[in-house]
């Protein structure tokens, strides 16, 4: 139990038993059931009182964790067809906007496709010429009508397929693609390089299934959390935890848990449970690790009182109950649990009871006659 140094234990008995004297009545008979312990004047501004309340029950777990992208906003970026890597713009760890060039990369795909395209549109000047001549003549009588036909069948069919290759070459990059045979990498997002897999000079295989960058926003992050089994019960959605790293000491994370997995893992055999938390400071870095520590309130009531009250002896607990400066009382109590500063009564005070949380034990060792 704390004590303020402030005061001497010797300094203290003394001012005890100047105050049992004073307070005996007139008979010397000496008995130390009519000696009465006082708080007197020079001791009030040590002793510090609270009173006993009613409120729910709290619980706290505590987890270890670590801190990962919130994967609704890392996306992985991959490369419009096959070729080789001319510049690559960025490095890992990276900070980058949204349409910054990551690279640039030379694709024979690309450039045969910009030479389809070419060619296509000079399929569509040819037929468009060959429809309106062919119109003019069916006009005048001179071509039949199925040569008419056959013109504007031809010509459409010329647009279609400059059509089909202007579509191809909008999906495989669009406005990022050049005539030459190159295309840029763009950023999706604003955020982190995460991951990187291209260098200058590397070639890119069309049947390539590897994201060439992966970037991530760590604005907003999760925190994964293990849960074992004995504490699954005592973690639900909507608790509040605080999160602490060893990144930060002291400081403090608050946020609560979004989301639980209803599936445990079958290796490490913890359920997993999930934090958002707001990262505007970039504080937080993915993969650092975490502890969690979840509060829960329970929907039930009982008295409770400062953890700094309770005097424990012998395997028993006591507190002293303050009626008024001379009116001292010793009261065992039973306790369900002792959580942060709060201390959960089962039996022994009722709400309102006014408890000395600040020099009791000195107190208690008068009252049980060792001063």
């Amino acid at each position: 139990m704390l004590i303020k140094k402030t005061f001497p234990v010797f300094l203290f008995g003394a001012a005890i038993c100047v105050c049992m004297i004073s307070c005996k009545p007139g008979n010397d008979d000496g008995n130390k059931e009519n000696a009465k312990i006082c708080v007197t004047d020079s001791m009030a501004n040590l002793v510090k009182i609270d009173s006993a309340r009613l409120t729910y029950i709290s619980d706290e777990v505590k987890l270890s964790g670590e801190v990962s992208f919130n994967d609704n906003k890392v996306v992985k970026v991959f490369p419009f067809s096959s070729g080789q890597v001319i510049k690559v713009m960025v490095s890992l760890g990276d900070k980058v906007h949204k349409g910054q060039t990551l690279a640039i990369i030379k694709s024979a795909d690309v450039s045969g496709n910009y030479s389809d395209l070419s060619l296509a549109n000079t399929d569509v000047t040819i037929a468009k010429k060959q429809l309106d001549n062919t119109e003019s003549l069916f006009k005048n009588g001179i071509a039949s009508e199925r040569e008419y036909t056959e013109a504007k069948e031809n010509y459409n069919k010329a647009v279609a397929n400059a059509a089909k290759l202007k579509t191809q070459i909008s999906i495989n990059g669009g406005g990022q693609t050049s005539t030459d045979g190159t295309y840029t990498v763009k950023a999706p997002i604003e955020g982190y390089v995460v991951d990187k897999n291209a260098e200058e000079g590397s070639f890119i295989r069309g049947d390539n299934s590897q994201a060439i960058f992966t970037v991530g926003d760590i604005n907003d992050v999760w925190i994964w959390a293990n849960v074992y089994e004995s504490d699954v019960a005592k973690v639900k959605e909507g608790y509040n935890v605080d999160v602490t790293t060893v990144a930060w000491p002291g400081k403090v994370f608050k946020g609560k848990i979004d989301k639980v997995n209803q599936v445990l893992d079958p290796q490490a055999k913890v359920m997993k449970v999930r934090i958002a938390l707001n990262n505007s400071n970039h504080e937080l870095k993915p993969e650092m690790f975490a502890n969690v520590l979840v509060q829960n309130k329970e929907q039930q009531q009982m008295v409770t009182i400062s953890h700094s009250a309770v005097i424990t002896e012998n395997g028993k607990n006591f507190v002293i109950i303050y009626h008024d400066k001379c009116n001292l009382e010793l009261k065992q109590i039973e306790i369900l649990k002792s959580v942060g500063d709060n201390t959960f009564v089962l039996k022994g005070l009722q709400p309102g009871d006014r408890i000395i949380t600040e020099q009791q034990i000195l107190y208690y060792r008068a009252l049980i006659g060792e001063y």
